[in-house]
């Protein structure tokens, strides 16, 4: 992860509005960027900051108003282009990770030929992460627990968090965000991912991750119990 990334809040950053794509921070998205308007927000990032705000949209106005500016949603993540790829024909292959929730203070006027992307002013969501990280030891102690008792084995993301929970030199609120990303990744549901980047509240996160694994546990116990209860009768063979 980078260390020490500048943020100058004074600036407008560039949006990125897409459908149900919610980063959170410290986590990483590979995104493929091919819209001339937005591979021209690339290629100006890349000249600046490399910052670029990842937006969504609000509602489904969207669809009809897309090639113009639907509405969006006042939170977003503020994220880092960690890499990129320049492609033929304008388009970029970027890796992405977040930085920070922010809200939408303002947007800039709308976009032109120069600058065909659409830009805001945006302000922090939260101002200290670390505060609350002797609250969270129990968590972390819990939802290692969790991840190690066997009942998410076979889940895909379980030996990579369980790598993350075993380093000292990760905070909670770090591991709340990775764990919340992973999350996030199974369940199909724009609502829920919206949710969970709109919340400024680190311990409120916390709770978040912990019942949203119990939950993850329940439906696998679920899914096995009707896999091994079959009816006398049938046979796979």
């Amino acid at each position: 992860m980078p260390e020490m990334i500048q943020i100058n809040f004074s600036r407008l950053f560039p949006l990125f509005p897409m459908a149900g794509v919610c980063l959170l921070p410290h986590a990483k998205i590979p995104l493929h960027v091919f819209e001339p308007r937005y591979a021209k927000m690339v290629n100006d990032a890349l000249d600046s900051s490399g910052q670029i705000a990842l937006a969504t949209f609000q509602g489904d106005e969207w669809k009809q108003e897309y090639h113009g500016s639907p509405p969006i949603r006042p939170i977003v993540c503020l994220s880092q282009i960690e890499r990129h790829e320049k492609l033929p024909m304008g388009r970029y292959n970027i890796l992405v990770q977040g930085i920070c929730r922010a809200r939408i203070l303002q947007e800039e006027d709308s976009p032109t030929s120069e600058r065909p992307y659409r830009m805001a002013r945006l302000e922090p969501l939260e101002s200290n992460p670390d505060a609350h990280e002797a609250e969270l030891v129990g968590w972390r102690r819990r939802m290692r627990q969790l991840l190690d008792d066997g009942e998410l084995d076979r889940h895909r993301f379980q030996p990579k968090v369980l790598e993350w929970f075993e380093r000292e030199d990760i905070p909670s609120h770090v591991l709340i965000e990775i764990v919340g990303h992973l999350l996030m990744t199974t369940v199909d549901d724009a609502e829920r991912r919206y949710e969970l980047l709109s919340e400024s509240d680190t311990l409120m996160r916390a709770e978040y991750t912990e019942r949203e694994i119990h939950r993850l546990i329940h439906e696998i116990n679920s899914v096995e119990g009707q896999m091994t209860d079959w009816p006398k009768f049938l046979s796979w063979n």
